[in-house]
């Protein structure tokens, strides 16, 4: 559990050097001990890597290959990360038809493994999925059964991602002041939490944060957001902390 914890902490402060520099000693270490686990997450990790530095085959290459060591495994815990990687990729090919299949798969393997924060993430990047789809109210409807889900199971670390949600609703709605305040929120709450966005929810951001700067104009975009940052994520969805 240690090399999980802290390689995906090193993730998600943006350290990628560390990820690496940890995943390819446990790499290491795992292909010489048969550890299976080990191998896995340790693919995992580049994988991640690999879309952050925005090499979507390379990303899949070693998704694929930790999604195969897992299979031979027989243990079906190790199937999660690798097949939830593979729909973010495919996500963020373009191929939403395909992804929108693979994060199902993906909700229903969660579910069987009894994993339901999982099963809540994986719905959040379904939602995006559908709105790429153009299924705005699919979409609205899932993102907002999702925020309500966060808020009511204390998924606090999942808290920024509910905001990014927000904005990019927002945007497809075409209320921009309104997106420019999550976006100015969505800061605020992952460095409040001392990490960045996922490659692919930081995408679904920048694309609110353009929409919003060439609708408004960057003077009227910089006061929204400003009004979002001061927010906490309890304040801007009516919630108690």
């Amino acid at each position: 559990m240690g090399f999980e914890v802290d390689v995906r902490s090193a993730f998600r402060r943006g350290d990628s050097a560390e990820v690496l520099r940890m995943a390819t000693t446990e790499l290491e270490r795992a292909r010489a001990v048969g550890d299976p686990a080990g191998e896995v997450e340790a693919l995992y990790a580049m994988s991640r890597v690999s879309i952050r530095g925005e090499d979507l085959p390379g990303a899949m290459k070693l998704a694929r290959e930790a999604l195969a060591v897992a299979e031979r495994s027989g243990d079906k815990r190790l199937e999660e990360r690798p097949r939830h990687v593979l729909a973010g990729v495919t996500r963020m090919t373009g191929d939403f038809v395909r992804a929108r299949e693979l994060y199902l798969a993906s909700i229903e393997l969660n579910e069987a493994l009894g994993q339901p924060e999982m099963v809540n993430s994986e719905y959040h990047n379904l939602a995006f999925t559908e709105l790429h789809l153009g299924n705005l109210a699919v979409a609205r409807e899932l993102f907002l059964a999702g925020r309500e889900r966060v808020f009511r199971e204390g998924y606090d670390s999942f808290v920024p991602y509910v905001c990014v949600a927000a904005a990019a609703l927002a945007t497809a709605e075409g209320d921009h002041a309104l997106a420019a305040r999550m976006v100015g929120l969505t800061d605020s709450a992952y460095a409040a939490i001392g990490q960045i966005p996922d490659p692919d929810d930081a995408l679904e951001l920048a694309a609110a944060r353009d929409a919003a700067i060439a609708v408004l104009g960057e003077s009227a975009y910089q006061t929204s957001y400003a009004t979002g940052a001061a927010q906490t994520p309890a304040q801007a969805f009516s919630h108690t902390s």
